[in-house]
């Protein structure tokens, strides 16, 4: 037996349509862009719906509101909804109102509230996990339409049905799935910790007197005369890793390198913005483009030193072009690496790879047991949100 059919062994669910239960509202009226600054109020905006499963009223803007408007306020028990999205199943995302708030809160034009008749008992921790399910995302996504843009609409929203359990359902699910809610915040707050931590020793570990410094050229064998870039119509499907500037972009079937490699952008945004790293390990068989330098180095501490290095400095001197940013060849060849001896590079290594792991891998350390309860946590909240629904 299911934990669902547990709780509910001898209990009925009622399934109520949102339009016969709630009062749906809209934003704010006859707001210019002017007005959503240094007002009186406060307002949530479209990124705080979208972004977050509960309304967080520390972090909401604020708006001019005259006394005499007739506009409606957000209040505690509300849902709110984005109204439209690029994207059909990202459209009517939800939002629920937990708490209450000591100023006037309204809602910004761009989306609309669904606030429950007062007979209707609705616990809003509940309402925040019940239309963030899947079983709800897609039903409110039918209710979208639209070309390049859709809209959700209203008329069709207030005909979707929603499951209503008793209180003390509704008390026992939020109880669950706020235990798995606290424990991957908590897993996350750590990890910025701990992220935190890693930059802190990655530049204490990687500053070096100017006399110690050697410049790249001299420290590894570029192979970028190897490199052959395939036009995507050309490319024939495989399972060699295809690389460009910030990492793979396909998979194809034969290779021109085999080995251990650092390879580094060489042209794109990322090289100024840094979203990802510039330079990244790669091993076995692979195809590299043009879009990435090839270095070649004697030793696993002396590619992974130098990768760590390139990460945490400032390539900006090096990097040519405003629109399209380029660090060619030559530029590349005379950054200055510091180049201690090998038993440090090798010291120095294993203490960042024990950070870098804990830090950033998907397999090992706290982003893998982030991800896996986040999977822990959806996998329940299906099962507790997904009623049998009468015929």
């Amino acid at each position: 037996m299911s934990k669902l059919e547990k709780l509910l062994e001898g209990v009925g669910v009622e399934w109520k349509t949102l339009g016969g239960i709630s009062e749906i509202y809209g934003g704010l009226k006859g707001k210019s862009k002017a007005d959503f600054t240094d007002g009186n109020a406060k307002y949530v905006s479209y990124k705080n719906i979208f972004y977050n499963i509960e309304v967080d009223f520390d972090i909401l803007d604020a708006v001019k509101v005259t006394s005499d408007e007739n506009q409606y306020e957000v209040k505690y028990g509300d849902v709110l909804f984005t109204g439209s999205s690029e994207i059909a199943i990202e459209a009517g995302m939800s939002s629920a109102v937990t708490n209450k708030s000591d100023v006037k809160v309204f809602l910004n034009s761009f989306s609309f509230g669904l606030r429950f008749n007062s007979d209707i008992h609705v616990l809003p921790e509940f309402s925040k996990y019940l239309f963030r399910s899947h079983f709800m995302r897609k039903e409110i996504a039918k209710t979208a339409n639209g070309v390049t843009r859709f809209n959700v609409s209203k008329k069709s929203f207030k005909k979707l049905q929603i499951p209503i359990p008793p209180l003390k359902i509704q008390k026992e699910i939020v109880r669950i799935l706020d235990t798995f809610t606290e424990l991957t915040t908590e897993l996350t707050t750590e990890l910025t910790a701990r992220k935190k931590q890693y930059s802190y020793y990655r530049e204490q570990l990687l500053t070096f007197e100017d006399s110690e410094f050697e410049i790249l050229g001299n420290l590894a064998e570029n192979l970028d005369s190897k490199r052959k870039p395939i036009a995507s119509g050309l490319r024939e499907s495989g399972d060699i890793p295809y690389y460009g500037a910030s990492g793979i972009v396909d998979y194809v079937k034969d290779y021109i390198f085999d080995g251990d490699f650092l390879l580094i952008s060489e042209d794109g945004a990322n090289l100024t913005a840094r979203k990802t790293p510039i330079a990244f390990s790669i091993s076995g068989k692979n195809w590299v483009n043009n879009h990435a330098h090839v270095l070649k180095f004697d030793t696993y501490a002396e590619r992974r030193f130098v990768e760590y290095y390139l990460n945490s400095i400032d390539l900006t001197p090096y990097i040519s072009g405003a629109a399209q940013p380029k660090l060619n060849k030559r530029n590349l060849n005379s950054i200055k690496i510091p180049n201690p001896s090998n038993e440090e590079k090798q010291r120095i290594v294993t203490i960042l790879d024990k950070f870098d792991t804990f830090t950033t891998s998907i397999s090992e350390g706290l982003p893998k047991e982030i991800d896996l309860r986040k999977k822990q946590y959806e996998y329940y909240r299906e099962k507790l949100l997904t009623f049998p629904k009468p015929e």
